[in-house]
């Protein structure tokens, strides 16, 4: 037996799965159907309790190839675990990697009514424990902070991949790690690049002395005006080279060139977002996983927005023409999500070509 316990003073008690621990998380749900493995490996849900709102999880157990990076969620909540997965990739279940990884969990809890909640209200702390909380544990509930994650997410150190084609290398790309998911770079190699990953923590003298044709900013966690230290690398980077921003990295970017953030009620988490192209007529599906948006005033004597949320009419891209530079709140990257703008990492390519005049 467990329970969840959230900050508005509400419980439900359902059964434990995962490691036999207590955790206290910012709770959000996402809404994707699918992709169970790569959300819980998706850097960008560090310190956060996550709320499946599809019934059934588990069901085509653990495949470690599918996985996007390392597990940094704080609990994890679902209607039913299925105990018995089938698919021929599966190695194990759901509940040993739970276990493996330390994480813990909650079942048999009415996910419809936690998520409901939190669409009325907006994303609240909860904790997931054996017992209900004294006045002292809800005090520490309550006063919950997700705080300077991007550098417990990002590599320590540089890495590079090589190009995963048997065409000649193309470009170089940079990619600055704030919690980056595997398949950016799989799609950029797969492009015939080399990524050469570098650490949050990385200035832009030491990026610009590696003499990348590109750089990219990768997705992550948390608030992106705390990072202060990242924005003022990214003001120095804007313009030297071909930028193209993913998710925190949109964020980043526009804080860079002096626009604003603003945080959601209960963001946009799942597989099925639509996004409208901006001054034209197409609609795409993408998948998203974020708490903040950019202020869409706040950068419109800078940049020009491309995409906007079509439910709330949010920002979803920017476009600094001049500056060889755009972005994207979504991720056209997505495993286990709609492929609907992979384009985008096309259109990164051509203006690395453009930059250089080399032609392939």
């Amino acid at each position: 037996m467990a329970y969840l316990v959230l900050s508005n003073g509400m419980f439900f008690k359902g059964e434990r799965i995962g490691a036999n621990i207590s955790s206290i998380g910012e709770l959000v749900f996402t809404t994707g159907m699918v992709g169970y493995l790569e959300t819980l490996t998706d850097p960008s849900y560090a310190g956060q309790i996550v709320v499946q709102t599809f019934p059934l999880i588990g069901n085509y157990g653990v495949i470690e190839e599918d996985f996007e990076g390392e597990c940094a969620v704080r609990g994890y909540v679902v209607r039913e675990l299925c105990d018995n997965p089938s698919n021929f990739r599966s190695k194990y279940k759901l509940d040993k990697f739970l276990k493996d990884k330390g994480i813990c969990g909650i079942s048999g809890v009415d996910t419809r009514e936690i998520t409901r909640m939190l669409r009325e209200e907006g994303v609240m702390n909860a904790a997931i424990c054996d017992e209900l909380p004294n006045e002292a544990m809800m005090s520490e509930l309550r006063g919950y902070c997700v705080k300077d994650v991007v550098r417990q997410v990002s590599v320590k150190e540089k890495h590079i991949y090589p190009p995963n084609t048997e065409t000649c290398e193309k470009y170089n790309v940079a990619l600055i790690d704030y919690g980056a998911k595997a398949n950016i770079i799989r799609s950029l190699t797969a492009r015939g690049c080399s990524v050469t990953v570098f650490p949050c923590t990385a200035t832009a003298e030491e990026i610009l002395s590696y003499d990348p044709d590109g750089i990219m900013l990768s997705n992550g966690p948390g608030d992106p005006a705390e990072n202060v230290f990242c924005i003022e690398q990214i003001k120095k980077l804007i313009g030297k080279k071909p930028i193209f921003g993913i998710c925190l990295g949109h964020q980043l970017t526009a804080l860079a060139m002096g626009g604003k953030t603003m945080k959601l009620k209960y963001g946009h988490r799942g597989g099925n977002q639509p996004v409208k192209e901006c001054g034209g007529k197409r609609t795409y599906i993408t998948s998203q996983n974020h708490g903040y948006a950019v202020v869409s005033d706040s950068i419109s004597e800078v940049g020009r927005m491309s995409f906007v949320n079509a439910n709330d009419g949010s920002c979803e891209g920017v476009d600094y023409d001049g500056k060889m530079c755009f972005t994207v709140q979504f991720h056209p990257e997505a495993c286990a999500g709609p492929m609907d703008t992979e384009f985008l990492f096309d259109r990164f390519i051509e203006m690395m070509r453009k930059n250089d005049g080399r032609r392939y």
